[in-house]
């Protein structure tokens, strides 16, 4: 089978979010399992520096004359061969892929990616004359929205699936641009891509897919309801009989306790974890400037890693802490940035509370993987997550995450209820309203947990045992593909 992955970023060349890290992950996967993988890229500036064998594969001519180069390149951490589509005007430039260097997006974003996606559906039917056809087009997130429907206009088009990363971003272009960019006359309509008088690339990619799937399968619920369904839900209704939320995994190479280079103490669910954890705790303190305290010896330590967003439940993780304090011997470390008054907000508790709350606002790959080996709880009080990540890596690294029932979380964390504890299918703390209170409440079922040892290594030792790897996940999207195939070949 000959796919064409189409993503807007890539782990280690180009990230904003979990796109990236599943646009590394699950190809190489899928290569693994003897799929021909070619991904496609737009060419930024930073990409062009990391990669290697950058060389001209040829010219493509696209709407209104436009010649556009497509370069080939590869990387290490990617087993599949890059495809760069490289036009200079508007993929050299500073910033982030979406966003100037102010954190505004870029005014052209529209023109940039309706250009990224014809190029990728005319790569997708060798428009090169490579002799390498598509059988199917895997698409992702807004960015890449046209690349289905650019693809159906094609004759004897490959089949195509879309994949929503998070439902919350979008890109939407008024009529005036609709126009300027030449697209097809019937992508203007209530039934394909426009939207309350816009036309959306996210909604234009649901509806002319042949398939769609999300990042877990409780999203794949959630994005279909008023509350998550930002506008779309009755469309994904619509479109429910092509929805499918295959869970995301994670790199279980980079993120392994067992052979991690980034910790001061390796350990596994068999090894002396407890004497692990206390080697990393330390060195991620003394990394974070904290000075030796005797008094906290056994007292938990509660991490979080992640965007200091309200998606995130930041603030209600920020304005639980005072109470926490007050009740228990907890200590806090927060790694991350994002809203001014967020940060502004953790680095006052780190002042008012020095022994007591640690924070670095930024992201250090190395404190990252000390905290989550680190710390005894891991705390996500997200308010929506479409799958999440750093639950799973603190399942992996045997730190109970405290989260809210929502999204991936829901679909990966298993409440230490006393029913899932006797039953041996705990493995962390899950509560269900996203406010302050219930969040306290979860948080003290951990602490009070934390002080029955024998009790919490089993919980450790749950989520340590669980596989979250991509290879499950990498069938699942292989099943989707075959099973397109084959009603297209039943058709034919």
């Amino acid at each position: 089978m000959k796919l064409l992955f189409v993503t807007s970023e890539l782990f280690p060349l180009i990230k904003t979010g979990g796109l990236g890290d599943v646009a590394n992950s699950l190809p190489n996967a899928l290569s693994k399992l003897g799929v021909d993988v070619r991904l496609v890229l737009p060419a930024y500036r930073v990409v062009l520096e990391r990669v290697e064998d950058l060389h001209v594969l040829g010219w493509l001519t696209l709407t209104g004359g436009r010649d556009v180069r497509i370069l080939e390149a590869k990387h290490p951490a990617c087993s599949a061969p890059l495809w760069l589509v490289d036009e200079p005007a508007y993929f050299d430039r500073r910033g982030q892929p979406y966003t100037d260097e102010t954190g505004n997006g870029w005014p052209d974003n529209p023109q940039r990616y309706t250009l990224f996606c014809e190029a990728a559906a005319a790569l997708a039917v060798d428009g090169l004359e490579l002799g390498w056809l598509a059988d199917v087009v895997h698409a992702n997130d807004w960015q890449t929205g046209l690349v289905p429907a650019f693809t159906a206009l094609r004759p004897a088009p490959p089949r195509t699936l879309f994949t929503v990363h998070n439902l919350a971003y979008d890109c939407q272009l008024d009529f005036g641009t609709f126009q300027s960019l030449s697209l097809p006359a019937h992508w203007w309509s209530m039934d394909y891509g426009e939207f309350y008088g816009r036309l959306s690339m996210l909604k234009t990619g649901l509806v002319s897919s042949d398939s769609i799937t999300t990042v877990s399968p409780r999203y794949a619920q959630e994005i279909r309801t008023a509350e998550f369904g930002y506008g779309y839900a009755a469309i994904l209704e619509t479109h429910a009989h092509k929805l499918t939320g295959i869970l995301n995994g994670i790199d279980d190479t980079t993120w392994d306790p067992r052979h991690d280079p980034l910790l001061a103490m390796n350990y596994h669910a068999q090894s002396k974890i407890r004497a692990a954890k206390k080697q990393n705790r330390e060195a991620l303190l003394a990394a974070l400037g904290a000075t030796p305290d005797a008094s906290a010896e056994g007292a938990p330590l509660v991490g979080s890693v992640g965007r200091l967003v309200y998606q995130k439940g930041i603030d209600l993780l920020l304005e639980a802490i005072p109470s926490l304090l007050a009740n228990s011997t907890a200590r806090f470390v927060l790694i991350g940035t994002g809203e001014p008054r967020l940060e502004k907000q953790l680095k006052d508790l780190s002042v008012s509370h020095p022994k007591r709350v640690f924070c670095y606002i930024g992201y250090s790959e190395r404190l990252a993987h000390l905290l989550e080996a680190g710390c005894d709880i891991f705390a996500m009080p997200s308010r929506y997550e479409p799958c999440g990540l750093n639950q799973m890596y603190s399942l992996r690294y045997g730190t109970p995450p405290v989260v809210r029932a929502t999204g991936g979380l829901a679909d990966t964390v298993v409440d230490a209820t006393p029913d899932n504890m006797a039953r041996d299918l705990a493995n962390g703390f899950v509560f269900a309203e996203s406010d302050t209170a219930a969040l306290e409440d979860a948080m003290m079922r951990a602490f009070e947990l934390f002080e029955r040892p024998r009790q919490w290594m089993k919980l450790m030792k749950n989520g340590m045992r669980a596989d979250f790897g991509w290879r499950k996940s990498a069938h699942a999207y292989l099943e989707i593909y075959r099973a397109g195939l084959s009603q297209e070949n039943a058709r034919g």
